[in-house]
């Protein structure tokens, strides 16, 4: 079986998450508040957005939570590859 390279597939887990993250963006900011509750019921089907969605996040706020959800999707990826790899050296 082939190894994974942890560091490649971590990248790849956050640039992935990176671009849901810019998408929620795009979607709030070209939708409106209304427009995003639906969006946002519509996909999380069950779940009423409706108190939780805040159109006033500062710039910063926002540029902070993308490299947040970048470290933590390339922490996801880079464990997911490493666990993966030593399951492979284990058989």
């Amino acid at each position: 079986m082939f190894q994974i390279n942890a560091k490649k597939l971590g990248f790849a887990f956050g640039l992935t998450g990176a671009l849901i993250y810019i998408g929620c963006m795009i979607v709030m900011t070209t939708t409106g508040k209304e427009g995003s509750i639906t969006f946002f019921n519509n996909l999380l089907h069950g779940l009423d957005t409706t108190t939780i969605i805040r159109m006033d996040v500062p710039l910063t706020e926002a540029l902070f939570g993308f490299v947040q959800t970048f470290i933590l999707g390339w922490l996801m990826g880079a464990c997911i590859g490493t666990f993966y790899n030593l399951q492979i050296k284990n058989k």
